[in-house]
């Protein structure tokens, strides 16, 4: 509000500079209009006179008018912004209604007490794309694994490709519905290396076996799902997120849960 105060008060500010500016240079112009009649002729003088005050009120009016419309139109200014400005807010207040008791909300505190009946609380993986592949690097450091994002895709892309029979069936075109070709499935997996796709439930699993490691996937609303469960290691963890983004579907690692009592008591 301050800024737009600021901005009203240099608008008039600087008309008021043009009226200075207008008004002397109109003395100017009757000066040399007062010096073109001579002082003796007494009707021109008397015409000068009516001009130079038709002139002057002209020139008030002028103002006057411009002074008024600068007000008006700064008035409807302020009154617009106020009004964005209450929108603003409002809308900040369903938001903060809709954080409170909307699916994501909902589908937070689910998921902070199944994890807390089992010590584990979220750690949160950055929602760029490669959230399944960063949550998965995360869960193998707390392993001391080593492998990067980069070497998940690469490994996953291989691993897809040399089982094409295991993961083909389950790819579709979204605009035939028809299975996917080679080709797609060729540039499906080129994706997966190359770009920031989204992994899911096929490209888990090809992991699983990659790493000869289970993957336990928690979701809020149904039960745990475990790819892998063949291998005897103890599982990578990974959190599934129906609502946690505008974009929607996401993963997150998990860590072990802090004990603040317990610590404070040690």
């Amino acid at each position: 509000m301050e800024a737009v105060l600021t901005e009203e008060l240099d608008e008039e500010e600087q008309l008021v500079r043009r009226h200075r500016k207008e008004k002397k240079e109109l003395q100017a112009r009757i000066q040399s209009m007062k010096n073109a009649v001579p002082r003796n002729d007494k009707k021109r003088r008397k015409q000068l006179t009516e001009d130079v005050a038709k002139l002057e009120a002209e020139m008030e009016q002028k103002h006057r008018e411009e002074l008024d419309q600068l007000k008006l139109t700064s008035k409807e200014s302020k009154d617009k912004k106020a009004a964005l400005e209450k929108e603003r807010e409002e809308r900040i207040a369903e938001a903060e209604i809709e954080n409170l008791t909307g699916a994501r909300h909902v589908e937070s505190e689910k998921l902070a007490q199944i994890l807390a009946a089992r010590q584990l609380e979220i750690k949160q993986i950055p929602s760029d794309g490669h959230c399944m592949y960063r949550a998965i690097e995360d869960q193998l450091k707390e392993q001391n694994g080593v492998l990067t994002v980069a070497a998940l895709r690469c490994q996953t892309a291989d691993y897809m490709q040399s089982h094409v029979e295991d993961f083909l069936p389950f790819l579709t075109n979204p605009n035939t519905g028809e299975m996917y070709t080679p080709e797609e499935f060729g540039k499906y997996c080129d994706d997966i290396v190359n770009t920031a796709a989204w992994g899911g439930q096929l490209e888990l699993r090809a992991l699983s076996h990659i790493l000869r490691t289970p993957i336990e996937i928690i979701q809020a609303d149904s039960p745990p799902i475990v790819v892998g469960e063949e291998y005897p290691e103890d599982p990578l963890i990974l959190v599934y997120m129906r609502h946690a983004y505008g974009l929607g579907e996401h993963y997150n690692s998990v860590t072990r849960l802090v004990n603040t009592a317990t610590e404070n008591c040690s």
